[in-house]
C-alpha cells in the first residue's frame, strides 16, 4: 500500500474510533458471552479497511486483530441485521428529505460469488455483461443513500422500482427518476405516497407528464453516491455469495462514506 493510501485509511479509522465509541455503541450487540469480545472499534475499522482495499479477510493487516474475527464479526452482525440497523438509524436520524431520488447501479459479481446457495436470494442473474448484480437506491439531494435494495443484474428499474418505492419514507414531496421509471404504474404508487413524480417522460408517449428540468438538474446526485459508494473495491466488485453480506457490505460503506 502507498503512504498515500495508508495515510488515507489511518485517518478514516481515527475517525471511526471516535464515531463507534460514542454515536453507535448504543446500536451495537451488547449482549456477550462467553471469553470478551475483542474491541469493537479496533474490529469494525479493520472491516472498512477490507471493504476499501478489496483485499482478501487473510491479507487485513495485523494491527485489526485476529483475521477471522474480522471476518467473522462482519459476517455474523450481517446475519442479525446489524448493519443495516445501523445504517437505517442514521438516515432516518434528519428526518424525511424534501426530494427523493431513485437509481440503479449494476455491479460485476466475481467468480468467488459464483455458485452461492439459495437460487435467487443470492440477487445475480446472468447477463450480456456476465454474471451481475444491481444495486437499486434511493438518495436525497445531497447524496446521501436512504433506502437500498438488490436485484439480479437483468432486472429493470421500473420492475424493481415497486419495491424501492415501498421504503419510501413518508412526506417526501418529489421523488426524481430518469426515464427507465417512466410509467403509468411508478407514477401512481409516487402519488398514491403523497410525492409528485418528476421522471422525463419518454418520446413515445402521447400525453405528456408534467416535468420540471430545473429540479431534475439535482437528480445527478444519486449518480455521484453510487460512484463514492464504489470507491469501495469490495462494493465496486462483488465478491460475497450471500445477498444479504453484499448488502450489509453496502450498507456499512454508505454509512462510512455518508452518516459518520
Amino acid at each position: 500500500m502507498s503512504p498515500a493510501h495508508a495515510g488515507e485509511h489511518g485517518d478514516q479509522c481515527r475517525h471511526l474510533h471516535h464515531a463507534w465509541g460514542h454515536d453507535l455503541k448504543p446500536l451495537l450487540p451488547n449482549k456477550v458471552r462467553g471469553v470478551p469480545r475483542v474491541d469493537d472499534r479496533r474490529v469494525i475499522s479493520g472491516i472498512v479497511h477490507v471493504l476499501k482495499s478489496g483485499c482478501r479477510w487473510v491479507d487485513a493487516p495485523q494491527e485489526y486483530g485476529p483475521r477471522k474475527t474480522l471476518y467473522n464479526r462482519f459476517v455474523r452482525w450481517a446475519a442479525k441485521g446489524v448493519w443495516r440497523d445501523i445504517f437505517l438509524a442514521l438516515a432516518d436520524a434528519g428526518g424525511p428529505p424534501s426530494q427523493a431520488l431513485i437509481d440503479s447501479s449494476a455491479v460485476r459479481a466475481h467468480r468467488s460469488a459464483a455458485g452461492g446457495k439459495g437460487g435467487s436470494s443470492c440477487k445475480m442473474s446472468r447477463s450480456r455483461g456476465g454474471l451481475t448484480t444491481k444495486i437499486h437506491a434511493i438518495t436525497d439531494r445531497l447524496c446521501r443513500p436512504i433506502r437500498f435494495i438488490l436485484t439480479g443484474g437483468h432486472v429493470p428499474d421500473c420492475v424493481a422500482a415497486e419495491s424501492l418505492l415501498g421504503m419510501l419514507p413518508s412526506q417526501v414531496d418529489v421523488v426524481q427518476g430518469d426515464k427507465g421509471y417512466d410509467s403509468n404504474a411508478i407514477r401512481l404508487q409516487i402519488e398514491a405516497a403523497g410525492a409528485a413524480p418528476n421522471i422525463p417522460p419518454k418520446s413515445n408517449r402521447r400525453y405528456k407528464p408534467g416535468f420540471s428540468p430545473a429540479l431534475y438538474r439535482d437528480r445527478n446526485a444519486v449518480e455521484r453516491m453510487f460512484g463514492r459508494l464504489k470507491d469501495f473495491r469490495r462494493i465496486g466488485t462483488r465478491y460475497d455469495r450471500r445477498a444479504d453480506v453484499y448488502l450489509s457490505a453496502v450498507c456499512l460503506a454508505a454509512t462510512v462514506s455518508y452518516w459518520l
